[in-house]
């Protein structure tokens, strides 16, 4: 079972390649239903096999989600996700006498 360390250890790192940064940004401004696979690579300029394992490393990470509808698969990111990841970050900021926020 993974800790939520953990989690947030691989969401980071697969964050951490300027193509899936490019992809998850893609899929935050598409749609509430989703951003077909084709307009993400269309945006990012990619071929759709290197798309496809990037695709799966942010999905891996619980930061997208994936619907198929029909014969196309609709990407959407995962908020609850992204926003647990965010916290995790600033859950200390001031704690310590800091004054950056």
């Amino acid at each position: 079972m993974t800790t939520p360390l953990e989690a947030h250890a691989e969401a980071l790192a697969a964050l951490g390649h300027p193509v899936r940064l490019a992809i998850l940004r893609c899929v935050v401004r598409g749609p509430e239903e989703g951003t077909p696979a084709g307009e993400i690579q269309a945006s990012v300029k990619i071929p759709a096999s290197t798309l496809s394992h990037h695709l799966a490393t942010l999905s891996s990470a619980g930061l997208v989600q994936a619907e198929r509808q029909g014969t196309f698969l609709r990407y959407r990111a995962d908020f609850g996700t992204l926003r647990a990841l965010t916290e995790f970050i600033w859950k200390d900021c001031c704690g310590s006498g800091n004054t950056c926020c």
